[in-house]
């Protein structure tokens, strides 16, 4: 299903944009040195309900998953990158820790994801692996507008992944989101210019690229949700909602002291 959100939905996915990049960036800020993973999801379970709003992740049950997920946010720490299962492992100095949150409010869901590093530690391939998954969201972004094709998208966010050295993994990859977390079309995190649906204003989409410094390949843990590149090596994961309008693309999803 790709849905076109009229205006009353457009701006209230612009209150759940809001929200979910204000708890991101209040979790990132919390998240010190010391700080389980079961924080940071009892601390999301709290925002999200006092803004009157629900997870997506808590009664997610997938057919790739062991469902439901039964947490408020997923929490992915150093070699893990995508459907992180909170448990109760402290943060440490250096750690690179990615929180990845959905939620609708209004009866409209948005999706964003940010990687950063814990403590005072900055490991310089994390620091090129964030910033790489950053950069080519900011490129598929660009990419995007009325008219654009999903491979425009696509094109211009495994064009920066690459030239940065990174291998790319097709398996999952961003995604058309509005009344659900997930719907089509879906935006994989490499691709061909000018192939694919063309983007029409009110369209929303998650844009997600992620990479692992070494390998496309994931295994899944045995919780059967986490999933890790096969190398043990680092990861990271960049994502944003953004509507496409008239002329151009919005970010739905930043937290309110980066907006214009």
């Amino acid at each position: 299903m790709i849905e076109i959100l009229n205006s009353t939905q457009l701006t209230r996915a612009k209150t759940t944009g809001a929200l979910v990049g204000d708890i991101l960036q209040t979790l990132k800020n919390r998240s010190t040195v010391g700080t389980t993973l079961l924080d940071i999801d009892r601390w999301a379970e709290k925002m999200i309900v006092e803004a009157g709003a629900t997870s997506c992740y808590v009664d997610y049950a997938p057919s790739f998953g062991r469902g439901p997920f039964g947490h408020y946010i997923c929490t992915a720490v150093n070699d893990a990158v995508l459907h992180g299962m909170p448990y109760d492992y402290p943060l440490a100095d250096g750690d690179l820790l990615t929180l990845d949150l959905a939620v609708s409010k209004g009866g409209v869901a948005a999706d964003a994801a940010i990687s950063f590093i814990v403590g005072d530690a900055r490991p310089p391939e994390s620091v090129a692996m964030i910033s790489a998954t950053e950069r080519a969201l900011a490129a598929g972004i660009s990419a995007a507008g009325p008219g654009a094709r999903i491979g425009d998208i696509s094109h211009a966010i495994g064009t920066t992944l690459t030239e940065a050295g990174y291998p790319i993994n097709t398996q999952f990859g961003g995604h058309g989101i509005g009344s659900t977390m997930h719907q089509d079309p879906h935006v994989s995190n490499t691709g061909r210019p000018g192939r694919g649906y063309t983007l029409r204003p009110g369209l929303l989409l998650a844009l997600e690229p992620w990479i692992m410094a070494d390998t496309a390949e994931l295994v899944t843990d045995a919780d059967g949700w986490t999933l890790r590149s096969a190398t043990g090596c680092r990861t990271a994961h960049s994502e944003h909602t953004i509507a496409i309008t008239d002329d151009g693309a919005e970010i739905l999803t930043l937290p309110t002291q980066a907006r214009p």
